[in-house]
């Protein structure tokens, strides 16, 4: 979202404001710092403990206040968090306008991901503009009735980040320790995959990186104890991985361009990794972007250890399945998407 915060905040026909929950207050601060973004409020509900419960009613109730203080035109959300599901109810309630910033993702399992799918399904209902990052989610709009009207094909915003963050002299202490392996990065942190699936996928890799001396992984772990402790109980103190504090967007995004491939169980990352032309081997069963598996850069590899182990191997080993996949051309976008969402929003407000 900070790259269309900044660009609207360029246009002198709007006063853009900035709200932030704090859902995740230490990731959110950095992303913040990188994008010079100041937000004009911050609920800062992150609490220890707190649950979905805890996070709807907290979101609801602060955006209650500050929708009545302001009065705004449009509300904007992002995405598929709970966040953007109890500040678009909160809108709603207010009936206030709801633009909803990649809009139309679907896996159509309530379950996976959970609560995430619920929450796009649910502000589409609401939205009264609706930015699709591809023709695909466009049409997922439209098979559940949504307005053609209502429906804008932007890019996703994502995109124009990289952008932004990517830089061709970057330089990392973590980079220089992988500096002759091939890089593998990995990202695991569903809901759905906590327990059992995420200590499969932890031995899956483990198991690849036992057998195949090039290869280091970095591993950018959640601040959930949960997954914490289970890294530990696989990984301990393996030589060739490093599990390291979650890193900024700047970061991040540079780890990820100089990366061999990607492993991961996040949504985003599949958009970026494709624009990067990283293959990307998604431990998930379901993905709400299937236009990245349709062009060859993302495959489904599921939660089972012995799938990820050979799925993994299969990349390293065969040049050919390799160039194939960081070959495959990016549908998610071409940078553009801000400046596409603000041409509607000019015209329609």
């Amino acid at each position: 979202m900070c790259p269309l915060v900044n660009a609207l905040k360029k246009e002198n026909d709007y006063e853009t404001l900035v709200c932030v929950t704090g859902q995740h207050k230490e990731m959110l601060d950095q992303v913040l710092h990188v994008f010079d973004v100041e937000p004009d409020y911050n609920l800062d509900i992150m609490k220890a403990g707190q649950n979905l419960y805890d996070v709807t009613e907290n979101v609801l109730s602060g955006m209650n206040f500050i929708l009545k203080k302001e009065h705004p035109d449009l509300v904007l959300v992002h995405g598929d968090t709970t966040t953007t599901f109890s500040a678009g109810l909160a809108a709603f309630y207010q009936q206030i306008p709801i633009g909803h910033v990649e809009a139309g993702l679907r896996t159509f399992n309530l379950k996976s991901p959970y609560p995430e799918e619920f929450n796009r399904q649910a502000i589409s209902i609401v939205a009264d503009y609706n930015f699709a990052p591809t023709l695909t989610a466009k049409n997922n709009l439209l098979r559940e009735g949504r307005n053609e009207n209502s429906i804008f094909v932007t890019g996703n915003t994502v995109i124009d980040a990289l952008r932004t963050t990517i830089c061709e002299s970057y330089r990392h202490e973590v980079l220089e320790w992988a500096a002759g392996s091939r890089l593998v990065m990995l990202t695991a942190h569903r809901r759905e995959n906590l327990g059992k699936p995420l200590y499969d996928i932890f031995s899956g890799i483990k198991k690849v990186l036992d057998e195949v001396e090039d290869i280091k992984v970095i591993y950018p772990i959640h601040m959930n104890p949960a997954i914490r402790n289970i890294a530990d109980e696989v990984f301990g103190k393996h030589e060739r991985i490093r599990v390291i504090e979650p890193l900024d967007v700047l970061d991040f995004h540079n780890f990820m361009k100089r990366s061999y491939l990607i492993l991961t169980d996040s949504g985003g990352v599949q958009e970026e990794a494709t624009a990067l032309g990283k293959p990307v081997l998604v431990l998930r069963n379901t993905t709400e972007r299937p236009e990245g598996v349709e062009a060859g850069t993302l495959k489904l590899i599921g939660t089972d250890r012995d799938v990820i182990a050979r799925e993994f191997r299969l990349l390293l080993d065969d040049r050919k399945s390799y160039e194939k996949m960081s070959k495959a051309s990016n549908p998610y976008g071409d940078g553009n998407a801000c400046r596409r969402i603000i041409s509607v929003l000019r015209y329609s407000l």
